[in-house]
């Protein structure tokens, strides 16, 4: 009698070992879970920066934004890319342009907040990469 169950419990082990192997649980929430939760977050924090403006700034960034996109799709302004004979829209004009009008894009303004952290733990004798 001990020998069948010795042996029910290793097949049952075995089975289980399998199946866990076949599907891990680890790539799901590393891969997937993980990087769906790091989009909401971001989009999250987008809104959040954007809805915490007062309705002079809105509507000041409404007028940049056009007038920066129109900018930054001119012809003589594209980015010539392998693929594209007619060049594609210039991000990197549109960013400065926002900036220098005084309406930062969200990833302008995470960018501004991460120097000044990383000057503060410089400041601090921290290590910063």
């Amino acid at each position: 009698m001990q020998i069948r169950t010795t042996k029910i419990h290793l097949l049952i082990l075995i089975g289980i070992g399998l199946f866990l192997s076949g599907c891990s649980i680890s790539d799901w929430y590393n891969g997937y879970y993980v990087e769906r939760s790091a989009i909401k977050e971001g989009q999250k924090n987008r809104e959040k920066y954007y809805n915490s403006e007062s309705p002079e700034i809105k509507e000041l960034r409404k007028q940049n934004d056009k007038y920066c996109i129109d900018l930054a799709k001119k012809p003589e302004n594209r980015v010539a890319r392998a693929g594209y004979p007619n060049g594609v829209w210039n991000q990197g004009m549109f960013t400065k342009c926002m900036y220098d009008r005084g309406t930062p894009t969200y990833e302008t303004w995470a960018g501004m907040q991460q120097k000044k952290r990383d000057e503060e733990r410089r400041a601090k004798g921290k290590r910063v990469m």
